[in-house]
């Protein structure tokens, strides 16, 4: 492994993503690409957004980790018939109308029910933990809440707690990336007009689109 590249929350800007892609300098022969979740919902074009993810993972398969984000969360539980008035509201309705229309109701592949039910809770490298949302202060890794790794918010974001290592995150967005001591934060609301941000490791470099 050469250098890590995160990407923070994409939520269904495809153009942006397309944009981001072509501005990383990825060696794919020993690069990893981490993407922090958040791919679908509030943004006009999720269901692009997931078929790029896959094309890419079938083009570089080993190279790339994609973490589950709280909103792949509810659009699953979704899914299954749980969380209909909240998915909707905030973002899923974008969601549904992304994909085409069947006859009963948006058509969701296969292929992307099985990448939303086989996103990882988070990834650990000998320096750095990469995770949607955060992780609860005073807790280890390993004994953290899976719903607190997508869902957690303000008790992480004021902890200066050490976890041994920086904590690459999303979920949280800021106008420009959070850089602290224990932590960064890279979800810049690309949705809401920011910027998509990508994190080079272990420059510290930052690349926007």
């Amino acid at each position: 492994m050469d250098r890590i590249f995160a990407i923070g929350d994409i939520h269904g800007c495809l153009s942006k993503l397309e944009d981001l892609l072509k501005r990383l300098p990825i060696n794919w022969k020993a690069d990893i690409l981490i993407f922090l979740g958040d791919y679908v919902d509030r943004g006009p074009e999720s269901c692009q957004v997931l078929e790029l993810l896959l094309a890419l993972d079938s083009s570089y398969p080993g190279h790339i980790i994609f973490l589950k984000g709280n909103h792949e969360d509810m659009f699953l539980r979704y899914l299954d018939g749980d969380l209909s008035g909240l998915y909707l509201s905030i973002g899923g309705a974008e969601t549904l109308k992304s994909y085409p229309k069947g006859s009963n109701g948006p058509e969701i592949p296969g292929a992307h029910m099985d990448f939303l039910k086989n996103l990882r809770p988070y990834y650990e490298t000998d320096h750095y933990i990469f995770v949607h949302a955060g992780l609860r202060p005073g807790l280890p890794l390993k004994k953290q809440d899976p719903s607190d790794l997508m869902w957690i918010r303000s008790e992480f974001i004021r902890s200066s707690y050490d976890w041994g290592k920086k904590v690459i995150f999303g979920h949280t967005p800021f106008s420009v990336p959070l850089i602290e001591k224990n932590k960064i934060g890279i979800d810049t609301g690309a949705v809401y007009g920011g910027r998509l941000t990508g994190l080079v490791l272990p420059d510290f470099e930052f690349i926007f689109a």
